[in-house]
C-alpha cells in the first residue's frame, strides 16, 4: 500500500506528532481500566473532536489522527482557522482535566495527558483563553419508533413496514476494500484513512509496512479505531482502538456494554469468540455490527449496517474507503497471471476458496506480495465474515476483475527517468506501486 504525495509540514504545526501523541494517551488507559479517574472521557472527546480536522481541514486527502499532512504549501489561508479550532480543542481537553485533577491524582495517564496538553499548547501558540470545542451535537433524533427505541430492528412500523435494506463492507490484507456498493478494490493507501464517517459511526484504518514483504512492498492493517457517537438515550459516546496482537474485547474505558439501552436494557455490547484477536461491536440502536479480527499477521474490518445508516453523511465528508472506495490514483490493477509464483499462490489459494471470486484473487495477490502462506488467512476470514452478514451465497462472490497482463521491461537507461515521472504522476507501472 502506498500513500498520496504528503503535502508540507508547517513547521508550527506538527499534525503527526501532535494527535499521535494524543492517541498514545489512549492507549495507556488499558492499565487504568479500574481506577475511578474520568481522564478517558476527556481522551475520548479530544479525539473526536479532532477526527475531522485530519482529514478534511489539513488538505490531505486521507489523512486520519496519526496519518494526517499540514497544511499543503505552507500557511494557507485555512491553516489559521484549522488552528484556531485545534487550539479550541485543546483548552477543552485541558479544562476536562483539570476538573478530574482530585480524583486522578497519582493516576499515570492523567499526568501524561496533563503534560502532553501543555506541550501540545506551545507548539501551536495558543493563547491560553480564547474559545472551546464546542461538543458534537447528536444527530437529529427521529420519531419514538413502536418498539424498543434503542433496537433499530424494531422501528419498521417506522418505516412504513419495510425491514431496512442491510450493506456489508470489509478491508482486508493488502488491503482489499469491499465497499457497501460491492465494488472490489486493491489499494494502495498507507497510514490512516477513514473507512466509515457518517453522523452515527466513525471508524478508521491504519496500514503500516510489514517486514519481510516482497521487495518491501507489502502492507497490512495494523490499527483499527472505532467510534460510536453519542446517541440519546441509548448511547454515550465510546471509543474502541484495535492494534496487532492486542484486540481487545472492551471499549477504551474497560467496558464491555454501555447506554441505557431502552427498556431491555440492550445498548452498544462487544463480545468476543477469540479474546486478543477477535471483537464483536453489536450497536443494536443503529442496527450495526462492526467485527475487527486478527488473521495472521493483520487485522480485518467487517461491517454490516442499515443503507440509511450507511447514507447518513455530510457531502463534505467525501472520503470513505466503505462507501466509494479508495480514490482512482491509490487503486492497484489485479495480480498478474503469470510470473514467478504465481501458479504455486494460485494453487494453495483455490484450495482454500474453491470458488473463483475477489477473495480467491485477493488471497493470490497478498501471498505473492508477502512471501508468506499465512498471509491467505486474511481473505478467508473476510469470506466468513461476509457470509455471515449477508446471510447467505446470492450477494457474497464478487467476479473478479481480469488480472494484468506481464508487461514489457523498460530500458535500464530510461529507469531513473521514467520512475521519477510515474511517481510525480501516480501511476502503476511494472506491476510495482508507486509509493506516494
Amino acid at each position: 500500500m502506498g500513500t498520496r504525495t504528503p503535502a508540507a509540514h508547517h513547521p508550527r504545526l506538527p499534525w503527526k506528532r501532535s494527535v499521535a501523541l494524543v492517541l498514545l494517551l489512549v492507549q495507556l488507559c488499558y492499565v487504568q481500566v479500574a481506577s475511578p479517574c474520568n481522564i478517558l472521557r476527556c481522551n475520548s472527546d479530544f479525539v473526536a473532536a479532532t477526527f475531522d480536522l485530519g482529514s478534511s481541514g489539513l488538505g490531505g486527502g486521507g489523512a486520519g489522527p496519526s496519518g494526517g499532512a499540514g497544511p499543503s504549501g505552507g500557511a494557507g489561508p485555512g491553516w489559521g482557522a484549522v488552528n484556531a479550532r485545534y487550539c479550541g480543542a485543546l483548552r477543552s481537553y485541558a479544562s476536562c482535566t483539570a476538573r478530574t485533577a482530585r480524583s486522578c491524582r497519582g493516576d499515570l495517564t492523567y499526568h501524561a495527558a496533563a503534560q502532553g496538553i501543555q506541550d501540545l499548547l506551545e507548539q501551536h501558540a495558543c493563547p491560553g483563553a480564547g474559545p472551546t470545542a464546542r461538543p458534537r451535537p447528536p444527530p437529529p433524533a427521529p420519531r419514538p419508533p413502536a418498539g424498543d427505541a434503542c433496537v433499530y430492528e424494531e422501528g419498521f412500523p417506522e418505516r412504513g413496514g419495510r425491514a431496512p435494506r442491510y450493506v456489508h463492507c470489509g478491508v482486508f490484507g493488502d488491503p482489499h476494500v469491499r465497499t457497501f456498493g460491492d465494488d472490489f478494490q486493491s489499494c494502495a493507501v498507507r497510514g490512516a484513512w477513514p473507512a466509515i464517517d457518517n453522523e452515527y459511526l466513525y471508524v478508521q484504518v491504519t496500514s503500516s509496512p510489514v517486514r519481510g514483504g516482497a521487495n518491501g512492498r507489502y502492507t497490512a492493517l495494523t490499527k483499527v479505531t472505532v467510534i460510536l457517537k453519542s446517541w440519546a438515550p441509548c448511547t454515550e459516546q465510546l471509543l474502541y482502538t484495535a492494534e496487532l496482537d492486542n484486540v481487545p474485547a472492551a471499549f477504551a474505558d474497560g467496558s464491555v456494554s454501555a447506554g441505557r439501552g431502552g427498556r431491555g436494557g440492550r445498548g452498544p455490547l462487544i463480545s468476543s469468540t477469540d479474546p486478543g484477536r477477535h471483537a464483536a461491536i453489536h450497536a443494536a440502536h443503529i442496527g450495526t455490527l462492526v467485527v475487527v479480527r486478527q488473521s495472521g499477521r493483520s487485522l480485518g474490518l467487517s461491517v454490516r449496517t442499515p443503507r440509511a445508516v450507511a447514507r447518513a453523511f455530510a457531502p463534505e465528508r467525501d472520503l470513505q474507503l466503505c462507501v466509494w472506495g479508495c480514490p482512482p490514483s491509490q487503486q492497484l490493477p489485479p495480480p498478474a497471471a503469470a510470473g514467478r509464483g504465481a501458479a504455486a499462490a494460485a494453487a494453495h489459494c483455490s484450495a482454500l476458496l474453491p470458488v473463483r471470486d475477489v477473495y480467491q484473487q485477493a488471497c493470490v495477490a497478498d501471498l505473492l506480495a508477502s512471501g508468506e502462506l499465512n498471509a491467505s488467512r486474511a481473505a478467508v476470514a473476510a469470506l466468513a465474515d461476509a457470509r455471515g452478514m449477508l446471510g447467505g451465497e446470492a450477494r457474497l462472490h464478487l467476479p473478479p476483475p481480469r488480472p494484468a497482463a506481464t508487461p514489457p521491461p523498460v530500458p535500464a537507461e530510461a529507469g531513473p527517468l521514467v520512475g521519477v515521472a510515474l511517481v510525480r504522476l501516480g501511476l502503476l507501472v511494472l506491476g510495482v506501486r508507486a509509493v506516494l
